[in-house]
């Protein structure tokens, strides 16, 4: 069925999947040769821009969040809950969460903002409540916005997000950097975190 599934990235084969694994002909993304997590993102999303430049928003976003799913996966950043729900956080599906118990991060993954800032921004003032020490990163593919937004956490105009990371630079190295830095695990039987695990 394909490299997302046997990963457990992805539970059943959807058009997202196709999409994804037919971006690098005879290759899965565990084949993908890349010298940088940027350069990986850069690979995925031009190839995918070159053969879908009028993907839309919604397939847009679902491959976005494929690309940094499989990064992840490839940097050995592991166990991270996909679409997930967090313990004592109602109504909110996190795109990513990389749990430990004293410090949760949550990754809020937009191709691009406009106002969508705010709601990753409520979203992170949310886990916060509940997990004082998590950290919040707002993940895209927009540089120019993701220059606002962080002038705007710089002002203490977002206060819930640590960062947005625009992943068309170094500062997406960065970021997988300080996460290799960091144990992560699996939640607790009464799970702070549910949603598809990917181990």
């Amino acid at each position: 069925m394909g490299a997302l599934k046997d990963c457990k990235i992805i539970k059943k084969q959807t058009k997202t999947a196709i999409v994804f694994e037919g971006l690098f002909e005879g290759k899965t993304f565990l084949g993908v040769d890349y010298e940088s997590p940027c350069d990986y993102i850069k690979k995925y999303w031009d190839a995918y821009k070159e053969i879908y430049p009028n993907g839309g928003a919604s397939l847009n976003g679902n491959i976005f969040e494929c690309i940094i799913y499989t990064l992840l996966y490839r940097e050995n950043i592991k166990p991270f809950y996909t679409q997930a729900r967090v313990t004592y956080v109602p109504n909110i599906v996190y795109d990513a969460i990389l749990y430990n118990q004293s410090q949760p991060v949550s990754l809020s993954l937009k191709t691009s903002l406009r106002e969508r800032y705010k709601q990753a921004d409520l979203e992170a003032v949310a886990l916060k409540y509940v997990h004082r020490r998590s950290k919040c990163h707002l993940l895209t593919i927009s540089p120019e916005e993701a220059a606002v937004a962080n002038e705007k956490i710089a002002k203490g105009e977002i206060i819930g997000l640590d960062s947005v990371i625009d992943c068309t630079t170094s500062q997406i190295d960065k970021l997988i950097a300080d996460l290799k830095n960091l144990t992560f695990e699996e939640a607790e039987s009464k799970p702070a975190v549910t949603g598809n695990i990917v181990k």
